[in-house]
């Protein structure tokens, strides 16, 4: 069995913010899926497993704020006896463009608060993780305040094509074709 968790912040002022687009690439897959509404369970939304691309795959939203995200997590993987190499995390990087995401099967959190509450609470780096690109600030604005910022419109527009290279990430992890790792950008998306 696998775990997907998407990474982001409960709370209406988070719709949509940079943050959160760990949230809308899970409510993305189980829209996709057309899995319905999640339980409330392991301190977040859950959707029990399913099958994708042959596997047994479960998803999560963690309620317990981007800093406690490995809680939720650990807790579902503890339930099921998932191993950290069968869970998908994924997050926002700012230091990825937007429209770009980049796989890695282990490594460090690269500074995402998130990110690094998993790996604390995991003990190890060999955790999957999806990183979709949001683009780094510009000069006059902090970094918190960039993440927690709302994505604009004109990238919201473009936000389905963000989807299909983050469905297309989750297929290549499913089916073992990830190796250590790729980098996806909607200009080859739209090219294929």
């Amino acid at each position: 069995m696998k775990l997907v968790a998407g990474l982001g912040n409960p709370g209406p002022e988070y719709v949509w913010s940079r943050h959160n687009a760990g949230w809308l690439a899970i409510d993305s897959f189980t829209e996709r899926k057309g899995l319905g509404e999640p339980r409330m369970k392991f301190s977040g939304a859950f959707w029990p497993p399913s099958q994708v691309e042959g596997e047994s795959v479960a998803f999560l939203k963690p309620f317990t704020y981007m800093n406690l995200s490995g809680k939720s997590v650990t807790e579902a993987a503890r339930y099921y006896d998932i191993t950290p190499s069968d869970i998908l995390i994924i997050f926002d990087d700012a230091a990825i463009p937007f429209g770009s995401l980049r796989y890695r099967s282990s490594g460090s959190a690269g500074g995402h608060k998130g990110m690094i509450s998993v790996i604390t609470l995991f003990d190890t780096l060999d955790i999957p993780r999806l990183r979709l690109g949001i683009g780094g600030p510009p000069p006059q604005i902090g970094m918190k305040d960039w993440a927690l910022g709302k994505i604009p419109k004109e990238q919201r527009d473009a936000w389905p094509d963000v989807e299909n290279l983050a469905w297309e990430a989750l297929s290549k992890w499913l089916l073992g074709a990830s190796g250590q790792g790729f980098t996806l950008k909607i200009a080859e998306l739209r090219r294929a």
